[in-house]
């Protein structure tokens, strides 16, 4: 079978032929998955580590500089170059992904070591993730299923999935997929994270595997939506969603991300002051948006709702509405609360950091309990007052500079303009509007205040204070008159005996 017996012998024949396969995509594609069926022989003949090598030369490659086809493209012709080498049709359009369906078709096997391969040739890590995303949606039918709890139904993209593969397969294949993706933060995105994540659980991979993924959805967990983090509880657990998984993967942001932001913080620099929110106020926002979609379960405990709640630090919330509107909700699906389990609730938001349309609803709110309602008088009061003062201290300080009674307004060049007296009066009556408008509100807000304490007190006992005192007051002015008539007898009495002294004399 050598040249040894004769010129073109049956080897010589043979690596011919397939230095022609594996010069072509479409014809290596379909020889790996021929050496499927005789797989121990096609290795140790080097026929799968040749066709591997090829194809991951070919995917690292540009495709616009080769004439290399993709499978998927229809209406192709033969092209011969003046040096008489034959290729086959380039794609009508390629992409970073015009490779990912074809190897899609190899067993796991071989497409691991096709994945080997193009590590080897320093692929970059998205491309490497995005084929074994590709993989996985294509034999896992989880991957293309999202479970709609308003509508109790369950939605999948038809045709996206091909697998026949077993529930084991399907648990082994993920578990093997979660192993090979590049450990490396961004490389893939949350939401795709996220979603292997959840047929983790419902296929029971093994506790390495949830912990894997839930790290990897933690280092970036900035960049989820609120909808990803929704994930059916797959427990004996009575709640609707799989709060200890979201508490989990929580935890580990905050271990990887906190030290950061401590730093921001020491520095001086405001947390939110540039243009562009930060992780960690990201992530505020996404929680205070989680708690309030948990809120209305039922089964939710308090304790679980206050330890969720309570990782994120203050600093990281611009505002507090979002948190007050979380209990808010959660107060009102469950009312059987003491007062005292409310205040240990409400004690995760600052009242002070309400807005003015926040505060104002829960001046009004009688789900909260008296004390978290007079602390936001209290604060709307104090913001009052000094709004109030710093308005009248601008005042004085352009009074002060201004002692003609003109107020100087700066022109474009630089000059002042002094505005009439007439002017500047009426600028005076509108903020003295402004200030009639709050005085308005805290007085409104006052008597909502005093309305929630009526209600709130006992008319038992107001009803035995109002007896009593009003038996006080029947009393007193019958001693009184008692003991003034008494005065007016002594005093006449008195009086008599003096004259009949007078008399006598």
């Amino acid at each position: 079978m050598t040249d040894d017996y004769g010129e073109g012998n049956l080897i010589t024949q043979t690596e011919a032929f397939l230095n022609d396969v594996f010069s072509d995509w479409a014809d290596a594609i379909k020889a790996l998955e021929t050496c499927q069926q005789v797989l121990p022989y096609a290795q140790d003949l080097h026929v799968v580590s040749r066709c591997i090598d090829s194809l991951a030369m070919k995917a690292c490659a540009d495709p616009n500089l080769f004439n290399w086809p993709a499978s998927e493209c229809n209406n192709t012709q033969k092209i011969s170059i003046w040096n008489g080498i034959s290729t086959a049709t380039k794609p009508k359009s390629t992409g970073d992904d015009w490779w990912f369906g074809d190897v899609s078709s190899l067993s796991f096997p071989l497409y691991k070591l096709f994945i080997f391969a193009l590590e080897s040739r320093s692929m970059k890590p998205e491309k490497i993730a995005a084929s074994l995303m590709c993989y996985a949606n294509r034999y896992i039918p989880l991957m293309n299923r999202q479970s709609s709890f308003s509508s109790g139904t369950n939605y999948a993209n038809p045709g996206a999935s091909i697998s026949s593969l077993s529930e084991a397969e399907q648990r082994a294949l993920l578990e093997e997929i979660v192993d090979l993706l590049p450990n490396k933060r961004e490389v893939t995105s949350t939401h795709l994270l996220l979603k292997l994540l959840r047929a983790a659980m419902v296929l029971h991979a093994s506790p390495s595997c949830k912990e894997n993924l839930e790290k990897r959805v933690g280092a970036q967990l900035d960049q989820a939506s609120l909808v990803d983090l929704l994930i059916p509880n797959m427990g004996y657990i009575d709640t609707l969603y799989d709060i200890d998984c979201v508490q989990r993967i929580l935890d580990h942001f905050m271990s990887v991300n906190l030290h950061s932001s401590h730093c921001i913080i020491e520095e001086g620099q405001p947390l939110s002051g540039s243009g562009s929110l930060t992780p960690m106020t990201m992530v505020a926002t996404l929680m205070d948006g989680y708690l309030a979609e948990v809120a209305p379960d039922v089964n939710l405990k308090p304790l679980k709702f206050e330890t969720l709640a309570s990782v994120i630090p203050d600093y990281a919330r611009p505002n507090d509405d979002g948190i007050y509107h979380a209990i808010d909700i959660y107060l009102k699906a469950h009312p059987w609360m003491t007062d005292c389990e409310k205040e240990q609730l409400c004690r995760l938001m600052d009242c002070q950091k309400l807005s003015l349309d926040a505060s104002s609803h829960a001046a009004q709110n009688e789900r909260l309990p008296l004390r978290v309602i007079v602390q936001v008088l209290f604060f709307e009061q104090l913001r009052l007052r000094t709004s109030i003062s710093s308005w009248f201290f601008v005042d004085n300080v352009e009074s002060s500079r201004n002692p003609s009674g003109n107020l100087g307004l700066p022109k474009i060049d630089g000059s002042r303009q002094m505005v009439p007296v007439q002017d500047r009066v009426k600028g005076d009556g509108g903020m003295k509007e402004r200030v009639s408008e709050l005085e308005k509100e805290y007085f409104s807000m006052k008597e909502a205040l005093q309305k929630i304490v009526m209600t709130k007190k006992s008319w038992k006992t107001f009803a035995k204070r109002l007896v009593s005192k009003q038996k006080s007051q029947l009393c007193n002015p019958k001693e009184s008159k008692r003991c003034s008539l008494k005065e007016q007898a002594f005093s006449g009495n008195g009086k008599q005996n003096h004259n009949n002294a007078e008399v006598v004399h």
